[in-house]
């Protein structure tokens, strides 16, 4: 996913608007559009006050792999997963659980087939 895709998702996932964002940041609405619209990019102090307002990373809004996962996808649920509240954290790993649970089964009835 790069920047303007990467942005657009954090916005939308805490209901906000590109204007809102644009005012919080002291940053005109039309350049947060380009942004979004992946037309132009900010520059590094912006980018790292963008970071700093949805709380990840610039390598996260770069979509440069932190090196610590292997994998986008478990940078992706370690962030998702650090932005919940501590009963909301539990209920996911619980739900994780089920999950492999789930797939332990499939693949043991796939072994005695």
């Amino acid at each position: 996913m790069n920047f303007s895709n990467k942005l657009r998702s954090l916005i939308e996932e805490q209901n906000l608007t590109q204007k809102q964002v644009a005012k919080d940041l002291n940053i005109a609405p039309s350049t947060m559009g380009g942004y979004v619209q992946g037309s132009s990019e900010p520059d590094f102090d912006t980018l790292r006050k963008l970071a700093k307002y949805f709380n990840v990373t610039t390598d996260y809004l770069l979509n440069m792999r932190s090196g610590k996962c292997n994998s986008f996808m478990e940078d992706e649920l370690l962030r998702v997963f650090r932005s919940m509240t501590a009963e909301q954290q539990g209920l996911f790993i619980e739900q994780g659980k089920v999950f492999v649970k789930a797939n332990n089964i499939s693949k043991d009835k796939a072994k005695s087939s």
